[in-house]
């Protein structure tokens, strides 16, 4: 079987999305509200999986970060102390043949001359900057004096909160502060499906050390990403860092290491690692004229601390994970004709459902209550899918389709008919290689537990 092209494997991603229920564009009924996206019932428990091992890998395996939820709504001269309101902003230019807007890096150069990538015109405005954060209003004036923004990333809230966290969980130098949360940009042009988009989640990390400690704690950082993510699925080899050179690093950033991964449209920015200094501390202090320093108990010694942030988009990492388990594959119908398989190749513990159960017949209830009973135990423990409907090879293949890495089939054995020895037992299949095995009932719920840890 011919691989498909990018393009072509690019397509049926964002077909197999929206059939099976992972994604949505947002208000598709009215037409679709460009860059904002709704995730189904199988993108939400991907979503979810993503982000409870981010927390747990971030959070709960560690002594040294807490975590906080911080507010969308942001106070303006919050914004206007870390130089959001005034330095958040893109080159925007317009094609004045197709009135295509576009950011000034889209543009193509052929001989020298800059062209629109849409139709190729050469008619462009001159660059302006725009800005890029949402604004609003609180209460019942619409004037200067309620303008608040919503957030264009979670960072700022970390940043204002950090003396009360500090009091309140009585850390010592290092020590993290951890956020997922919605974070808004008014991007000029979305693009590749949900990887650009006008609304997004943030999984951020602010790691606070003393100033000597920075350099060091951001190649720690760097590795302890990349980990994750192929704790999660993607192998190394479709990974990449990139170093930030110092004229595209943010004036205040002492280092910076984007981790790319390889989509179907090219090698694109997964999270940023970045050694932000006292800056964002600094500014906060000087703005609200409050104490953001840190009393080192041991040296006696007052200072702001520096801090290095892990950045992460919680749905690139989604549509990269999505990306990556994408395979197809041959497997035999009903009549043992060999069919084209699409088949998920989700990690275990980033799988949407963790296992299916199925009765080989909905109409012979012994087998119904034997499957619902095993539905009932492991149902506490994880996601479980309980399916009757059509023949076992076409419901095999629905999970496959939505990556459910394990299948429970209760059958006559089970009921111990046609061999006592095999009653309370169960065929368990194996997603990725259909094999299948013989396990008792009993023993189920430790041996999942096992695989999808």
């Amino acid at each position: 079987m011919s691989a498909p092209t990018n393009v072509q494997r690019m397509d049926k991603i964002v077909s197999l999305c929206k059939r099976r229920g992972f994604i949505f564009q947002s208000s598709e009924i009215y037409g679709g509200l460009n860059g904002a996206w709704d995730y189904g019932p199988i993108g939400v428990e991907l979503k979810r999986n993503l982000k409870n091992y981010w927390w747990r890998v971030m959070v709960h395996e560690r002594d040294d970060v807490v975590g906080m939820d911080g507010a969308i709504l942001t106070h303006s001269e919050v914004l206007k102390a870390s130089g959001h309101v005034e330095g958040f902003s893109d080159p925007m230019i317009d094609c004045r043949s197709c009135k295509a807007h576009l950011r000034l890096d889209q543009l193509i150069e052929k001989k020298g001359i800059k062209q629109c990538p849409n139709c190729g015109g050469k008619d462009l405005t001159e660059a302006r900057q725009f800005n890029l954060m949402f604004e609003t209003h609180v209460g019942a004036a619409a004037d200067e004096s309620s303008i608040a923004y919503l957030r264009p990333e979670t960072a700022q809230s970390i940043f204002v909160q950090f003396k009360n966290i500090l009091e309140v969980s009585r850390k010592k130098l290092p020590f993290g502060i951890a956020q997922i949360g919605k974070a808004f940009r008014n991007e000029i042009n979305p693009r590749n499906f949900t990887f650009r988009s006008r609304e997004f989640e943030q999984m951020e990390l602010e790691y606070f050390c003393r100033p000597e400690q920075g350099m060091e704690l951001l190649e720690y950082w760097k590795e302890e990403r990349l980990k994750f993510y192929e704790n999660t699925g993607i192998p190394r080899d479709k990974l990449h860092v990139k170093t930030v050179p110092d004229e595209e690093r943010a004036f205040y950033s002492k280092g910076t290491y984007d981790i790319e991964y390889d989509f179907p449209f090219g090698a694109q920015e997964l999270e940023g690692v970045a050694y932000r200094t006292d800056y964002d501390l600094s500014q906060h202090q000087k703005a609200s004229g409050k104490s953001l320093e840190y009393f080192d108990e041991e040296t006696k010694q007052k200072f702001i601390p520096h801090v290095v942030e892990p950045s992460a988009g919680v749905d690139r990492t989604v549509l990269a994970l999505i990306c990556e388990a994408y395979a197809e594959d041959e497997a035999p119908d009903e009549k043992g004709k060999m069919e084209t398989r699409i088949v998920l190749r989700f990690h275990p513990r980033i799988a949407p459902i963790k296992c299916a159960v199925f009765p080989l017949l909905k109409n012979k209830e012994p087998l119904v209550a034997k499957a619902k009973e095993i539905v009932d135990l492991l149902r506490p423990h994880m996601y479980v899918f309980y399916d009757e409907s059509g023949a076992i090879g076409r419901r095999y293949r629905r999970q496959d389709e939505i990556g459910t890495p394990f299948g429970v089939t209760v059958d006559f054995e089970s009921l111990g008919e046609k061999d006592p020895a095999l009653r309370d037992t169960v065929t368990l299949r194996d997603r990725d290689s259909m094999k299948q095995e013989r396990v008792r009932i009993s023993d189920l719920l430790q041996l999942l537990s096992m695989r999808i840890a």
